[in-house]
């Protein structure tokens, strides 16, 4: 059996791949959900757009599933203290997600304008508003967030909803709303053709390259945003001890990591020039090369944050001993041993009928093909 100490950083990898799997993934689903009002301008050019992704953006979910059963399990203090303090940012993402399953089955099901635009526009919120979500909830975690915990290891939320939204959160959701349009773009390009494709070729070159611009200015910023550093002895193969810790805020402490390990500075910049290579590969129309280097950046872009703030997980921005970190809001060794063959086993399974799924239903769509399928059709 691996050791504790092991497992605990073999953990915080996995839920990063699986929050990776889930960008690139789903989240090509919801770039195009995203393009969908501007790159379709009739009823027939938006039906293609959504039959890219309607045989696959169900199974997609599996990431966005196991990416929360894995914090759960994995984590399960951070999983109920980032369910409480973002309680209802969940909530905003949950009802935005309703759309996409209700859009996708019922929208050409009734030949009528107002009814279909309607669930276009639903399926843009569906594709538009988590990855908004979720880079606002990453740039709050780098900024602390409000929480302490009592002597029972009861958390208790001091934020608010509205805290939220404060202008480094908002410049990170913006980051991971560009990462998404652009992936979603490039994909679509690559599934379409003729001017839906050159719509989405447009679409994909203006996020990647306000991915480029913001993420630039959201890594300046962080330098002088105050991050955290544990200054006691920590047993990192030892229990969860959560209140055990001393931890500082000081400015630069996002940093750090960087000037230990000097390498790390790949990552930020395979954000950047992934997202570049996309924009040039889909200008020249080669497509499914800037949907691989479209995913090259979302892996940098994410892993980027991830070793930012290791080995901290959720910092507490009014209780700083309280921040969770790798070592010590994990599951118990033998649960981590227990997940860990588990997902040696499952992952794979999930990549094999994944890669049969898109081998057999590639190909570009086209209005012939939904024609021809007017009934089974999305």
């Amino acid at each position: 059996m691996l050791d504790y100490f092991t497992l605990k950083i073999i953990w915080w990898a996995l839920v990063g791949v699986l929050l990776i799997g889930f960008a690139i993934m789903d989240g090509h689903d919801m770039g195009v959900g995203t393009l969908l009002p501007f790159v379709g301008r009739n009823d027939m050019e938006r039906r293609v757009v959504i039959n890219t992704v309607g045989p696959h953006w169900d199974g997609n979910q599996v990431w966005f599933i196991t990416a929360g059963g894995a914090l759960f399990a994995a984590w399960p203090v951070v999983y109920a203290t980032a369910f409480s303090g973002f309680y209802w940012a969940m909530i905003l993402v949950l009802w935005a997600l309703f759309f996409r399953p209700v859009g996708f089955d019922y929208r050409s099901k009734i030949h009528n304008a107002t009814w279909r635009s309607t669930w276009d526009w639903g399926l843009f919120v569906g594709g538009a508003v988590p990855p908004l979500v979720f880079g606002i909830a990453f740039g709050n975690l780098l900024q602390g967030v409000p929480f302490h915990f009592n002597d029972l290891l009861v958390s208790t939320y001091t934020g608010s909803f509205w805290q939220l939204l404060n202008p480094f959160a908002l410049l990170t959701g913006v980051v991971s709303s560009a990462m998404i349009t652009l992936q979603g773009g490039a994909y679509l390009a690559h599934r379409t053709e003729g001017v839906i494709q050159a719509r989405a070729i447009k679409g994909g070159v203006g996020a990647a390259i306000v991915l480029v611009c913001s993420f630039i200015v959201a890594g300046i910023w962080l330098q002088w945003i105050d991050g955290y550093r544990i200054t006691s002895v920590v047993d990192t193969a030892g229990l969860p001890d959560i209140l055990s810790k001393s931890v500082v805020r000081e400015a630069g402490a996002w940093m750090a990591n960087y000037g230990h390990y000097p390498l790390l500075w790949l990552l930020p910049a395979l954000g950047l020039s992934g997202a570049a290579g996309a924009a040039l590969l889909l200008m020249v129309r080669r497509t499914l090369s800037a949907f691989i280097a479209s995913s090259f950046s979302v892996i940098g872009v994410i892993s980027t944050a991830g070793v930012s703030m290791f080995p901290f997980v959720m910092p507490s921005s009014t209780m700083p001993a309280a921040s969770l970190t790798v070592w010590d809001s994990v599951s118990s060794h033998l649960s981590l041993a227990i997940m860990f063959w588990a997902t040696l086993i499952f992952m794979p399974l999930i990549l094999i009928y994944t890669s049969w799924a898109y081998r057999v239903m590639r190909g570009k769509v086209t209005a012939a093909q939904i024609k021809a399928n007017e009934h089974s059709a999305y």
